[in-house]
């Protein structure tokens, strides 16, 4: 799946419909009525061996008699005869299609010939079983809907045919238009990824909306969604929120972790905005495309009715909304504006007999309080006042939908009297709905907006990049695992892995029999006031559910009756099974613990998920939980902590001390470690984590296991391997490693000492420092398209030196860029970085490297043709030359 070719989709010159018809009520007669209505402004030809012309039109029998290949072809005909046209067209040189034909499946292998048939020629192709493509913009309604989008900004993608007329349709009755819409269809090839790194590049597309059933390439998507939402907004609707979890799970998190709370960690994770319904929906992009992010959501209330304010403002809170606090100067110009009784407060009650006059003037003066980010106006019909005359007003004194420069959302209640005067508010721009919980609904959409957008943007303290791990003892214990045929480890395997990751396990012994239960306990007895007796089975996970847990014992003589016990509690639940053995551990005391969940599943989509929640036997009675997709940093394993109740509860309150937050928080980066190394590891539970004030512990721990998985990340995680130390000809040594989130902390000591003109010739600027959301771009990348390597002086740790490649959705060609510290110029760590940068790239599998490069930049041209690039000139800039090399040649040449 790639971008190659999906221009002819979405800018065609030219379009073929294979399956035009004269016959009424037929999808090839609506298809062809509904491009001619719109105005395609190329050629348009019909192609069916049944008629010689339709609507005045030449009709081709043929795809093969076509004038010339189409940029589109859209196809309306029978499942059958889909491969044939698919071959026919990649013959002619047409290089996407959109096939609206259903009945396309894998079970009968027509799926499969489509793609093979389109493979040759590269032929991308949207669908099947999708309503057709829409770019009201272009003048091109290549769909069998039953109304045409009006063209605007909004971008429409649908895995519903249904679902996007129905858009369509609402959209139509309140004129909001399009940039683009396409019916996804069944994506046997194109998908939303495709569609989503297409916009990024659209500058008509003000923002995207997505109704979404499921995902076909995770990572793509993933890759696709974060880089399109950085800079434009993206809502989204899922269905099938409530779909049942796995009715039988070997692990709490397998039970825990319902399909739609992984897509919905998935979303959050892409910068995606999501909403519940098709309503909210559109409000939530009309507001988003209408707005430009904001920093902080302090919301101002005007209202001409007090029970409206108060509505709104319970509505706020429900929906963790924050009330604005008026500034004391903001307070006195409103009662030298309005009548004594007026509230005094936030909401700004301007009572029910306010002139259109007066609620232009409270606005504005709410607005430019700075307290105030977002203004929500309010205007309930009274017999004293005109709502209509108010919204004239305000639609005269307020443009582009801004006040002060910040965001007016406004609800003028009613029908009668609201309804014409929501018209008038919108014909000039002012985002307006029918009620006030409405209203506050799209406040809050600002807000969560904001709070995506800030969450990419972060720099977290400390991520899991520096752990060590003895993983060749590790994998020999999934070996051994998989030779046995198990899919479970035991407790002391699995404990093993946590230790291994940095996290504290209790003191324990293993004992073959009741007998050597004794000797072993003896040991730990010495320094334990109180040990546990537990079941060692390669066959029973749950092994509290038999009695295979005895808590408590203080002596010897109490640990070998538990083991008896527990082998006779064996027998009668499952007879002629024994144990195959029983762990002896210290018994863990600690004052205020909290009882925690960690754990990981994987899920058919998004591939390993991390949980975190509320631990225990009755974790998934509580069902206090929440996921979040790997890899993790310290930020947002916070944040995933926080989405529990049970977060809450880590904090002090009366007299129980803090838990120790950080701890939890190196425990689950720990855990998003471990499944990163290993994708074996089907699902992970520590159940209990003790968490106490000064640590935590992990009771008791679970691994599932499936030895034929490979790496299943949705996310690319940190590329470890890549770590090289180059020694310069004058001595000086250098660490090459992949670039870091935290190292965003080294550029500004790295850019002072950088000349101005060194920085011009890397990013094309004349400034001395670059800004802050610049240096997290810079250092927060997408591993799966992006890379960067740093060098970092030996001895002091300082940054030296940078070199960055960036691909194509493709995955084919990249372009670089580097820069190195103009004090270290001339010691050959350019080359060595650009070296280093460039077998990345070929052992990723990309073909070709390319760079613009200054024609006055000697020295880096001078490289650039010692290391095999090929310089040419650049046509549309004489000033600046390109730089390639095919990967593949420097790999042989190296041989």
């Amino acid at each position: 799946m790639s971008i190659r070719n999906l221009d002819k989709a979405f800018h065609p010159s030219s379009i073929a419909v294979i399956g035009a018809s004269e016959r009424a009520g037929s999808v090839g007669q609506k298809l062809f009525s509904n491009i001619l209505e719109a105005g395609f402004e190329g050629p348009v030809w019909p192609v069916n061996p049944k008629y010689d012309s339709i609507a005045r039109r030449c009709c081709y029998a043929k795809v093969s008699q076509l004038p010339y290949a189409p940029d589109l072809a859209v196809i309306a005909t029978p499942a059958a005869t889909v491969p044939g046209l698919i071959e026919d067209l990649g013959a002619i040189g047409t290089r996407t299609a959109v096939v609206l034909s259903s009945g396309i499946t894998t079970g009968n292998g027509l799926r499969q010939k489509m793609l093979s048939a389109a493979k040759p020629y590269l032929l991308r192709i949207i669908g099947p079983n999708t309503i057709g493509l829409m770019l009201p913009g272009q003048k091109l309604n290549a769909s069998f809907g039953h109304i045409a989008p009006h063209a605007g900004k909004l971008a429409l993608l649908s895995q519903s045919g249904a679902i996007a007329t129905t858009l369509i349709d609402w959209a139509h009755a309140r004129d909001i238009g399009f940039s683009h819409v396409i019916s996804m269809g069944d994506m046997a090839d194109v998908d939303f990824g495709d569609c989503l790194d297409m916009l990024a590049r659209d500058g008509s597309v003000k923002a995207v909306l997505m109704y979404l059933e499921t995902v076909t390439n995770a990572r793509r998507f993933m890759s696709a969604a974060r880089a399109l939402s950085r800079i434009k907004p993206i809502v989204a609707v899922k269905s099938g929120r409530h779909a049942e979890s796995a009715k039988a799970a070997a692990t709490h998190t397998g039970a825990l972790a319902g399909g739609d709370a992984v897509f919905g960690a998935a979303l959050e994770r892409a910068g995606i905005v999501r909403v519940d319904t098709l309503e909210e929906l559109f409000a939530a992009a009309q507001v988003l495309a209408h707005f430009p992010p904001r920093a902080k959501g302090r919301v101002g209330i005007v209202t001409n009715g007090g029970g409206a304010g108060v509505m709104a403002l319970d509505s706020l809170l429900d929906h963790g909304g924050q009330l604005a606090t008026l500034a004391p100067d903001t307070l006195a110009r409103l009662d030298m504006l309005l009548p004594p009784s007026w509230s005094h407060a936030n909401p700004v009650d301007i009572l029910g007999d306010a002139p259109p006059e007066r609620y232009a003037e409270v606005i504005e003066t709410v607005a430019c309080d700075q307290n105030v980010d977002t203004v929500l106006a309010l205007a309930c019909p009274t017999g004293l006042a005109s709502t209509k005359d108010s919204a004239v007003v305000l639609a005269g004194a307020v443009k582009g939908g801004l006040v002060a420069g910040k965001p007016l959302i406004t609800s003028w209640l009613g029908d009668f009297t609201g309804a014409p005067a929501r018209a008038i508010l919108d014909d000039s721009g002012i985002v307006s709905f029918e009620t006030p919980a409405q209203a506050v609904q799209a406040v809050t959409y600002l807000d969560r907006r904001a709070t995506v957008r800030e969450a990419m943007m972060r720099v977290p303290d400390a991520g899991a990049e520096d752990l060590r791990v003895d993983k060749a003892t590790l994998a020999a214990i999934i070996s051994r695992a998989t030779r046995e045929n198990r899919t479970m480890l035991t407790e002391e395997e699995a404990k093993t892995f946590l230790a291994a990751f940095g996290v504290a396990i209790p003191r324990a012994a293993f004992a073959q029999t009741p007998q050597e239960v004794g000797e072993r306990a003896t040991a730990l007895l010495e320094t334990a006031d109180a040990v546990v007796v537990k079941l060692v089975s390669k066959s029973i996970s749950h092994k509290s559910d038999i009695g295979g847990v005895v808590l408590g014992l203080k002596t010897v003589a109490d640990c070998v009756l538990a083991a008896d016990g527990i082998t006779e509690r064996l027998e009668k639940a499952h007879p002629g099974l024994t144990p195959d053995g029983f762990s002896i551990q210290e018994m863990v005391d600690i004052p205020h613990a909290r009882e925690l969940l960690v754990g990981t599943s994987t899920d058919p989509i998004f591939g390993p998920a991390v949980l975190f929640g509320s631990g225990g036997i009755s974790a998934e009675v509580v069902a206090d939980t929440a996921m979040a997709l790997p890899p993790l940093d310290d930020r947002l394993a916070g944040d995933l902590i926080d989405r529990t109740r049970i977060g809450r509860l880590l904090g002090a309150y009366r007299n129980v001390p803090a838990a120790d937050r950080d701890a939890v928080v190196r425990t689950l980066i720990a855990v998003s470690r471990m499944i990163a190394e290993f994708p074996q590891i089907e699902s992970l539970d520590i159940n209990p984590l003790l968490a106490g004030p000064n640590g935590v512990i992990a009771l008791d721990a679970r691994i599932a296991l499936d030895a034929a998985a490979v790496d299943r990340l949705s996310l690319k995680p940190y590329p470890s391997g890549w770590d090289k130390r180059f020694t310069s000809a004058k001595g000086d040594a250098f660490d090459i490693r992949p670039i870091r989130p935290t190292d965003a902390a080294l550029y500004p000591g790295f850019f002072k000492k950088v000349s101005a003109e060194d920085i011009r010739l890397r990013f094309d600027v004349s400034v001395s420092e670059l800004p802050q959301d610049m240096l997290v771009r810079l250092t927060q990348i997408d591993y799966d398209r992006e890379m960067a390597f740093i060098a970092l002086e030996a001895e002091t740790g300082a940054l030296a030196g940078v070199a960055r490649l960036v691909a194509d959705p493709d995955h084919e060609m990249a372009e670089y860029a580097i820069l190195v510290r103009t004090d270290l110029q001339g010691r050959g760590l350019g080359w060595a970085l650009l070296d280093h940068l460039l077998s990345y790239a070929a052992a990723d599998g990309l073909k070709t490297v390319t760079g613009s490069v200054y024609a006055e930049n000697v020295k880096m041209l001078t490289m650039c043709r010692e290391m095999g690039f090929s310089v040419s000139a650049n046509p549309g800039d004489p000033g600046v030359k390109r730089v390639k090399i095919a990967l593949g040649e420097r790999l042989r040449a190296q041989a």
